[in-house]
């Protein structure tokens, strides 16, 4: 066999024994029985096949968690799809003082991707403005994302990656108890307010579990577009009162 030969055999993983001289023909040759004597029985490794992560998976994982500090440890250990593909889990702000408002936001940013915080750098100095000037904060108001991950190049979550992170969130709303959700651009208005954020921008939704959402434009838009900032803060007096009054 040529050296050619066996370097494209290398390349293709097969791995070939050769001795210093191989074309030494004055060797001597084993019988049989020596053979036999000196061969070594090598049983072959089973590596048994990892489970697919599946819906159901997720389901009973998340029923384990007592409190919401340990579900939130439980997502840092999560492992999705999106995870390898990621510089740093995107934490949830988690209110230490909760006053009943709960946001949830759609996917990482780039800038939430490196600090391992949701809504970071521009986006979360807008929120933290738009909180303050309803006399709120990160410390009464809790932050969610669609995902916890940032996806590659930004591009939206597939279905399967967004369904593989529900039961988390449906969890954290369970324990948290909002009285009213805010969801920050299309896709949260999509996914948890079940309706267009174009058409329905502002309109309280009823939830099935009680409590009400009302959908708005991510800061993201609203440093695209100023001039929405109008709307987005008409809302934000309208939930200021209703945490006042319910």
């Amino acid at each position: 066999m040529g050296i050619n030969a066996i370097q494209e055999l290398k390349m293709a993983g097969v791995q070939w024994e050769l001795a210093e001289n191989p074309s030494n023909f004055g060797a001597k040759i084993k019988t049989k029985q020596e053979s036999q004597t000196n061969r070594i029985e090598v049983k072959p490794i089973i590596v048994p096949a990892s489970a697919p992560l599946t819906l159901e998976t997720v389901k009973s994982m998340v029923e384990r968690p007592e409190n919401i500090n340990a579900l939130v440890r439980m997502v840092a250990e999560f492992n999705h799809p999106l995870r390898n593909g990621a510089t740093n889990v995107a934490m949830p702000n988690i209110a230490s003082n909760p006053n009943g408002l709960v946001i949830i936001t759609d996917m990482p940013s780039a800038d939430d991707d490196l600090s391992g915080q949701i809504l970071s750098g521009g986006a979360g100095e807008m929120i933290d403005k738009m909180l303050s000037a309803i006399e709120m904060s990160r410390e009464n108001v809790s932050i969610i994302p669609l995902v916890f991950w940032r996806t590659p190049g930004g591009r939206t979550p597939t279905r399967e990656e967004l369904d593989l992170v529900r039961p988390f969130i449906d969890k954290m709303l369970d324990m948290l108890q909002p009285k009213i959700v805010l969801t920050l651009g299309t896709l949260s208005a999509t996914e948890i307010a079940k309706t267009n954020l174009t058409t329905n921008h502002g309109n309280e939704i009823q939830s099935d579990q009680g409590y009400k959402i009302f959908p708005i434009y991510h800061p993201n838009y609203l440093m695209l577009k100023p001039s929405a900032k109008k709307d987005v803060w008409l809302v934000l007096q309208n939930v200021q009162k209703l945490l006042k009054n319910l």
